[in-house]
Protein backbone atom coordinates (compact mmCIF):
# COMPACT_ATOMS: atom_id res chain seq x y z
CA UNK A 1 0.00 0.00 0.00
CA UNK A 2 2.74 2.48 0.82
CA UNK A 3 4.08 2.24 -2.71
CA UNK A 4 0.65 3.08 -4.16
CA UNK A 5 0.12 5.97 -1.78
CA UNK A 6 3.66 7.19 -2.29
CA UNK A 7 3.21 7.10 -6.08
CA UNK A 8 -0.13 8.94 -5.92
CA UNK A 9 1.31 11.70 -3.76
CA UNK A 10 4.45 11.84 -5.89
CA UNK A 11 2.40 12.36 -9.07
CA UNK A 12 0.65 15.35 -7.54
CA UNK A 13 3.92 16.78 -6.18
CA UNK A 14 5.81 16.37 -9.45
CA UNK A 15 2.86 17.53 -11.52
CA UNK A 16 2.63 20.83 -9.65
CA UNK A 17 6.19 21.56 -8.56
CA UNK A 18 6.92 23.65 -11.67
CA UNK A 19 3.74 25.77 -11.54
CA UNK A 20 3.98 29.54 -11.65
CA UNK A 21 2.24 31.79 -9.11
CA UNK A 22 -0.41 32.59 -11.73
CA UNK A 23 -1.13 28.89 -12.23
CA UNK A 24 -1.55 28.42 -8.48
CA UNK A 25 -4.19 31.15 -8.14
CA UNK A 26 -7.22 28.96 -8.96
CA UNK A 27 -5.75 25.77 -7.44
CA UNK A 28 -3.98 26.66 -4.19
CA UNK A 29 -7.03 26.04 -2.01
CA UNK A 30 -7.44 22.57 -3.52
CA UNK A 31 -3.83 21.65 -2.81
CA UNK A 32 -3.96 23.04 0.70
CA UNK A 33 -7.17 21.08 1.25
CA UNK A 34 -5.38 17.90 0.19
CA UNK A 35 -2.50 18.64 2.56
CA UNK A 36 -5.00 19.21 5.39
CA UNK A 37 -6.93 16.03 4.57
CA UNK A 38 -3.77 13.90 4.66
CA UNK A 39 -2.64 15.60 7.88
CA UNK A 40 -6.04 14.82 9.44
CA UNK A 41 -5.77 11.16 8.40
CA UNK A 42 -2.28 11.00 9.94
CA UNK A 43 -3.53 12.59 13.17
CA UNK A 44 -6.38 10.08 13.36
CA UNK A 45 -3.99 7.18 12.71
CA UNK A 46 -1.73 8.35 15.54
CA UNK A 47 -4.61 9.10 17.89
CA UNK A 48 -3.65 12.78 17.97
CA UNK A 49 -5.87 15.83 17.91
CA UNK A 50 -6.37 17.29 14.44
CA UNK A 51 -4.72 20.68 13.95
CA UNK A 52 -4.93 23.17 11.10
CA UNK A 53 -2.03 22.99 8.66
CA UNK A 54 -0.60 26.50 8.32
CA UNK A 55 -1.06 28.20 4.98
CA UNK A 56 2.40 29.25 3.87
CA UNK A 57 2.84 32.74 2.37
CA UNK A 58 4.00 31.38 -0.99
CA UNK A 59 1.69 28.94 -2.80
CA UNK A 60 4.69 27.59 -4.71
CA UNK A 61 5.62 25.83 -1.43
CA UNK A 62 2.49 23.69 -1.53
CA UNK A 63 4.12 20.73 -3.35
CA UNK A 64 6.83 20.62 -0.69
CA UNK A 65 4.23 20.82 2.05
CA UNK A 66 2.30 17.95 0.45
CA UNK A 67 5.47 15.89 0.19
CA UNK A 68 6.30 16.36 3.89
CA UNK A 69 2.78 15.53 5.07
CA UNK A 70 2.63 12.60 2.64
CA UNK A 71 5.87 11.12 3.98
CA UNK A 72 4.52 11.47 7.52
CA UNK A 73 1.40 9.56 6.52
CA UNK A 74 3.31 6.83 4.67
CA UNK A 75 5.54 6.25 7.68
CA UNK A 76 2.45 5.46 9.79
CA UNK A 77 1.51 2.43 7.77
CA UNK A 78 -0.16 0.09 7.96
CA UNK A 79 -3.25 2.28 7.95
CA UNK A 80 -6.70 0.81 8.42
CA UNK A 81 -8.95 0.41 5.39
CA UNK A 82 -11.03 3.51 6.15
CA UNK A 83 -7.89 5.64 6.35
CA UNK A 84 -6.56 4.22 3.08
CA UNK A 85 -9.92 4.90 1.44
CA UNK A 86 -10.01 8.46 2.79
CA UNK A 87 -6.47 9.15 1.52
CA UNK A 88 -7.26 7.70 -1.91
CA UNK A 89 -10.46 9.73 -2.18
CA UNK A 90 -8.75 12.97 -1.11
CA UNK A 91 -5.97 12.49 -3.65
CA UNK A 92 -8.39 11.58 -6.45
CA UNK A 93 -10.60 14.60 -5.75
CA UNK A 94 -7.60 16.96 -5.69
CA UNK A 95 -6.16 15.46 -8.90
CA UNK A 96 -9.44 16.00 -10.75
CA UNK A 97 -9.38 19.69 -9.83
CA UNK A 98 -5.65 20.26 -10.26
CA UNK A 99 -5.21 18.52 -13.59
Amino acid sequence: MSTELERAIGRVVEGTRHWSPARWLPHADTMHGLVQALADIAADAEGRERRPVPRLPNDMSLPDQLQVVGVDLIELEPLDSSQVKAADEAIAAARSDLF
